[in-house]
């Protein structure tokens, strides 16, 4: 189910417009380094941690610009969404912060701590089967019965605009920028993250990273025709979801290339970080991380921007210890 079939892509001047708007509401994440970090990485990587942004994950920014966006007939029976997790924190809080209720649809394999974060903010969560398919047909029926406006995870170009915010605050710190680097989900954050870093640094190259197991944004992007997701058997929940035409058409424009990992490097780069920089980061995070720590992009001698996404993760599950 999506909102959009044609749409205009989002220019940066789009992005720039976003983040004006919505800079006094989400906070401004620390960008941070670590020796040990980059002397495993044999250059230097700056991680903009949306960790420690609100609901812990860059997320926010673009429900609260999308949110923000509706109008008061739009915005009357509410706000209805499906996600595995932090854009379901997101739009819950949001909608909160807004006043309106906020109708969750949630895959049955969501993490606990993401379902519990849910909850606290108020919003209404209904389960489906954990596949897309699922996901779809059951926010159609609660559309139906609530009337609500569905805020799409990714495939809203509000959405996109205000997942940018991040990069421009990262280049406002950081403008000499070899690389960016982010992880592909859904592709909301890599086409917001990739149309701001193109207007503010065209010299920096853009890329993206996902699991192997979960590698549609890859087949995409080698082949020119959009594939789905066809496995969600990866630790990296955030990054079950498929491309749509929207992001896709996003990333073919502006990302350079993207590389997969394995599980087993996205769980040991997960356990480095914490160990080496002290911060909670989820196995989403992990993954360009991974794919530097494994050779598979080469920063030796370069200076590399890392979108941090998120920090939600259950402690009594940690990956290492299954």
């Amino acid at each position: 189910m999506s909102e959009l079939n044609t749409v205009a892509i989002p220019s940066y001047e789009d992005v720039k417009s976003a983040y004006l708007k919505i800079r006094n509401n989400v906070h401004r994440t620390p960008v941070l380094s670590s020796k040990k970090v980059n002397e495993r990485a044999g250059g230097e990587l700056y991680f903009k941690c949306e960790n420690f942004q609100k609901v812990g994950a860059f997320k926010f920014r673009g429900a609260t610009h999308a949110i923000g966006t509706l109008s008061e007939k739009e915005a009357k029976n509410g706000v209805a969404t499906h996600s595995s997790g932090n854009h379901a924190q997101a739009v819950a809080l949001a909608a909160k912060l807004r006043g309106i209720p906020a109708h969750i649809v949630m895959p049955e394999n969501a993490p606990k701590v993401k379902v519990n974060a849910v909850r606290d903010y108020g919003a209404n969560i209904t389960f489906s089967k954990s596949t897309q398919e699922g996901r779809e047909a059951t926010l159609q029926k609660v559309v139906k019965k609530t009337g609500a406006t569905f805020i799409h995870p990714y495939d809203n170009p509000n959405i996109i605009m205000g997942q940018g915010s991040a990069a421009i605050e990262l280049l406002e710190e950081k403008a000499d920028l070899d690389l960016i680097i982010a992880p592909i989900g859904g592709g909301g954050l890599m086409s917001g993250t990739a149309i701001a870093a193109s207007g503010l640094s065209p010299e920096t190259k853009i890329i993206g990273t996902e699991p192997e197991v979960a590698n549609d944004a890859y087949l995409s992007f080698k082949t020119g025709e959009l594939h789905p997701v066809q496995s969600t058997n990866t630790v990296a929940d955030g990054l079950r979801t498929s491309l749509s035409p929207l992001t896709f058409s996003c990333i073919q424009k502006h990302v350079d290339a993207i590389y997969t990992v394995t599980e087993q490097e996205i769980v040991e780069a997960m356990r480095f970080i914490w160990e080496r920089m002290k911060i909670i980061i989820e196995p989403s995070c992990a993954v360009p991380a991974a794919a530097i720590f494994n050779g598979k992009i080469d920063v030796e001698g370069k200076k590399a921007g890392i979108i941090i996404t998120g920090g939600n993760i259950d402690l009594d599950k940690l990956p290492w210890q299954s």
